[in-house]
Protein backbone atom coordinates (compact mmCIF):
# COMPACT_ATOMS: atom_id res chain seq x y z
CA UNK A 1 0.00 0.00 0.00
CA UNK A 2 0.75 3.61 -0.70
CA UNK A 3 -0.03 6.39 1.07
CA UNK A 4 -0.87 9.97 -0.01
CA UNK A 5 1.52 11.53 2.11
CA UNK A 6 5.53 11.21 2.15
CA UNK A 7 7.76 12.41 5.24
CA UNK A 8 10.44 13.86 3.48
CA UNK A 9 12.61 14.68 7.10
CA UNK A 10 13.76 18.33 7.50
CA UNK A 11 17.98 18.08 7.07
CA UNK A 12 18.35 19.90 10.45
CA UNK A 13 16.96 16.87 12.25
CA UNK A 14 19.44 14.57 11.06
CA UNK A 15 22.43 17.35 11.57
CA UNK A 16 20.86 17.99 15.12
CA UNK A 17 21.17 14.35 15.98
CA UNK A 18 24.90 14.07 15.14
CA UNK A 19 26.25 16.99 16.74
CA UNK A 20 23.76 16.73 19.77
CA UNK A 21 23.25 19.80 21.93
CA UNK A 22 25.27 22.76 22.26
CA UNK A 23 27.45 23.21 25.39
CA UNK A 24 29.40 26.62 26.91
CA UNK A 25 32.53 24.68 27.13
CA UNK A 26 32.82 23.73 23.16
CA UNK A 27 32.91 27.03 22.31
CA UNK A 28 36.46 27.49 22.75
CA UNK A 29 38.74 27.42 19.76
CA UNK A 30 40.75 25.23 18.92
CA UNK A 31 41.82 25.35 15.62
CA UNK A 32 45.74 25.25 16.50
CA UNK A 33 48.42 24.68 18.52
CA UNK A 34 48.44 28.32 19.70
CA UNK A 35 44.76 28.12 20.39
CA UNK A 36 44.43 25.24 22.07
CA UNK A 37 47.54 26.30 24.48
CA UNK A 38 45.86 29.35 24.62
CA UNK A 39 41.99 27.94 25.31
CA UNK A 40 43.77 25.49 28.03
CA UNK A 41 45.52 28.39 29.65
CA UNK A 42 42.56 30.57 29.60
CA UNK A 43 40.22 27.83 31.45
CA UNK A 44 42.74 26.72 34.07
CA UNK A 45 43.14 30.47 34.62
CA UNK A 46 39.34 31.09 34.98
CA UNK A 47 38.67 28.09 36.94
CA UNK A 48 41.43 28.28 39.54
CA UNK A 49 40.47 32.84 39.64
CA UNK A 50 36.59 31.95 39.31
CA UNK A 51 36.79 29.53 42.77
CA UNK A 52 35.59 30.25 45.98
CA UNK A 53 38.97 29.62 47.66
CA UNK A 54 40.68 31.83 45.61
CA UNK A 55 38.41 34.49 47.18
CA UNK A 56 39.15 33.61 50.37
CA UNK A 57 43.39 34.04 49.63
CA UNK A 58 42.20 37.36 48.08
CA UNK A 59 40.31 38.18 51.37
CA UNK A 60 43.29 37.35 53.55
CA UNK A 61 45.80 39.01 51.44
CA UNK A 62 43.51 42.05 51.70
CA UNK A 63 43.40 41.69 55.36
CA UNK A 64 47.05 41.88 55.55
CA UNK A 65 46.67 45.58 54.59
CA UNK A 66 44.19 46.64 56.04
CA UNK A 67 45.86 47.89 59.48
CA UNK A 68 47.58 50.41 56.87
CA UNK A 69 44.12 51.58 55.42
CA UNK A 70 42.85 52.01 58.88
CA UNK A 71 45.67 53.99 60.18
CA UNK A 72 45.43 56.29 56.48
CA UNK A 73 41.98 57.43 57.83
CA UNK A 74 38.73 57.44 56.22
CA UNK A 75 39.86 58.25 52.65
CA UNK A 76 42.35 55.71 53.05
CA UNK A 77 39.65 52.62 54.29
CA UNK A 78 37.03 53.48 51.40
CA UNK A 79 39.77 53.80 48.39
CA UNK A 80 40.69 50.17 50.52
CA UNK A 81 37.81 48.89 50.24
CA UNK A 82 36.94 49.59 46.92
CA UNK A 83 39.80 48.98 44.91
CA UNK A 84 41.23 46.24 47.20
CA UNK A 85 38.57 44.03 48.40
CA UNK A 86 35.69 44.28 46.61
CA UNK A 87 37.67 44.09 43.38
CA UNK A 88 39.96 40.77 43.90
CA UNK A 89 37.22 39.15 46.19
CA UNK A 90 34.23 40.11 44.47
CA UNK A 91 35.96 39.33 41.02
CA UNK A 92 36.36 35.78 42.15
CA UNK A 93 32.71 35.52 43.91
CA UNK A 94 31.05 36.84 40.78
CA UNK A 95 33.36 34.51 38.54
CA UNK A 96 31.97 31.46 40.77
CA UNK A 97 28.37 32.85 40.11
CA UNK A 98 28.97 32.90 36.38
CA UNK A 99 30.66 29.42 36.07
CA UNK A 100 27.44 28.55 38.34
CA UNK A 101 24.97 30.16 35.39
CA UNK A 102 27.05 28.58 32.76
CA UNK A 103 26.61 24.45 34.01
CA UNK A 104 22.66 25.53 34.52
CA UNK A 105 22.32 26.96 31.24
CA UNK A 106 24.16 23.69 29.97
CA UNK A 107 21.77 21.71 31.63
CA UNK A 108 19.27 23.69 30.09
CA UNK A 109 20.29 23.20 26.65
CA UNK A 110 20.42 19.34 27.46
CA UNK A 111 16.92 19.25 28.53
CA UNK A 112 15.30 21.11 26.10
CA UNK A 113 17.28 18.71 23.13
CA UNK A 114 16.22 16.17 24.92
CA UNK A 115 12.65 17.56 24.43
CA UNK A 116 12.66 18.58 21.42
CA UNK A 117 14.06 15.23 20.24
CA UNK A 118 10.92 13.17 21.81
CA UNK A 119 8.75 15.75 20.31
CA UNK A 120 10.10 14.85 16.83
CA UNK A 121 9.97 11.38 17.67
CA UNK A 122 6.54 12.20 18.74
CA UNK A 123 5.88 14.19 15.15
CA UNK A 124 7.12 10.92 12.99
CA UNK A 125 4.56 8.59 15.27
CA UNK A 126 1.62 11.39 13.90
CA UNK A 127 2.90 11.52 10.46
CA UNK A 128 2.81 7.71 10.19
CA UNK A 129 -0.84 7.08 11.77
CA UNK A 130 -1.95 10.37 9.28
CA UNK A 131 -0.21 8.13 6.36
CA UNK A 132 -2.48 5.03 7.33
CA UNK A 133 -5.24 6.93 7.96
CA UNK A 134 -5.14 8.49 4.52
CA UNK A 135 -4.71 5.02 2.80
CA UNK A 136 -7.75 3.73 4.59
CA UNK A 137 -9.79 6.91 3.57
CA UNK A 138 -8.76 6.76 0.16
CA UNK A 139 -10.14 3.03 0.02
CA UNK A 140 -13.20 4.09 1.88
CA UNK A 141 -13.82 7.16 -0.78
CA UNK A 142 -13.25 4.89 -3.42
CA UNK A 143 -15.94 1.94 -2.30
CA UNK A 144 -18.37 4.85 -2.09
CA UNK A 145 -17.65 6.23 -5.22
CA UNK A 146 -16.29 9.55 -3.99
CA UNK A 147 -13.40 11.40 -5.32
CA UNK A 148 -11.09 11.52 -2.19
CA UNK A 149 -9.82 14.75 -1.12
CA UNK A 150 -6.54 16.02 -2.87
CA UNK A 151 -3.56 15.95 -1.07
CA UNK A 152 -1.30 19.40 -2.00
CA UNK A 153 1.81 17.75 -1.05
CA UNK A 154 1.26 14.15 -3.30
CA UNK A 155 4.60 13.29 -4.87
CA UNK A 156 4.70 13.51 -8.35
CA UNK A 157 3.99 10.32 -10.13
CA UNK A 158 1.48 9.24 -7.07
CA UNK A 159 -1.48 7.96 -7.73
CA UNK A 160 -3.92 7.73 -4.75
CA UNK A 161 -4.64 4.08 -3.24
CA UNK A 162 -6.86 2.22 -5.95
CA UNK A 163 -9.94 0.84 -4.36
CA UNK A 164 -8.87 -2.73 -5.03
CA UNK A 165 -5.86 -2.78 -2.61
CA UNK A 166 -8.81 -2.89 0.43
CA UNK A 167 -7.42 -4.22 3.78
CA UNK A 168 -8.66 -7.62 4.52
CA UNK A 169 -11.27 -7.45 7.54
CA UNK A 170 -11.43 -9.48 10.19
Amino acid sequence: MSSLYEHIAHPHVSARKAAGPVKVAEQHKTGNAAARFNTKLAIWITTVVGSMWCAYVFALMDLFSLPSAIRGGSGTLIAWIAQTFLQLVLLSIIMVGQNVQADAADKRAEATYHDVTAVLHENAQLQAHLAAQDQLLTKIAAKLGLDPVPVIDLPEGTDPVSADEAPATE
